[in-house]
């Protein structure tokens, strides 16, 4: 990702990052035979940020929860994406930019299971 700071609400986050990975594709030159690869990559990745942008309009906690779940998996897709793109295509170029990506989507992951867990525990404590 270009940004140099941090961006620390999620929403914001994600938007950015699914915003670094259209370019990554705009920018990237491919063979046809690619083209299900990346299409599979905008696609899981764009789609963190819009589970999100949704969850955190739901109308409950459970809501909020099954769009964060929602978001989890479509983070470790983009990252399965963006591993197999750099493993078969990337070139060393460009392998600065995917492991950026690569980065990112680790750290997405692991900011999307704390808030999953902190919310079940929220949800487990006021059920008591």
């Amino acid at each position: 990702m270009e940004s140099e700071r941090k961006i620390y609400d999620i929403k914001d986050r994600t938007f950015e990052f699914s915003k670094s990975v259209v370019l990554f594709v705009k920018d990237f030159k491919f063979n046809r035979i690619y083209h299900s690869l990346f299409d599979q990559l905008i696609r899981s990745a764009t789609s963190i940020g819009a589970n999100i942008t949704e969850g955190k309009a739901g109308s409950s906690k459970n809501d909020f929860l099954k769009f964060h779940i929602i978001a989890l998996k479509s983070a470790n897709e983009t990252e399965y994406w963006l591993k197999l793109i750099k493993e078969t295509l990337v070139t060393e170029e460009q392998s600065e930019n995917i492991n950026s990506l690569l980065k990112e989507t680790d750290e997405l992951i692991r900011i999307l299971v704390a808030i999953i867990v902190r919310t079940k525990k929220i949800e487990v404590t006021s059920q008591k």
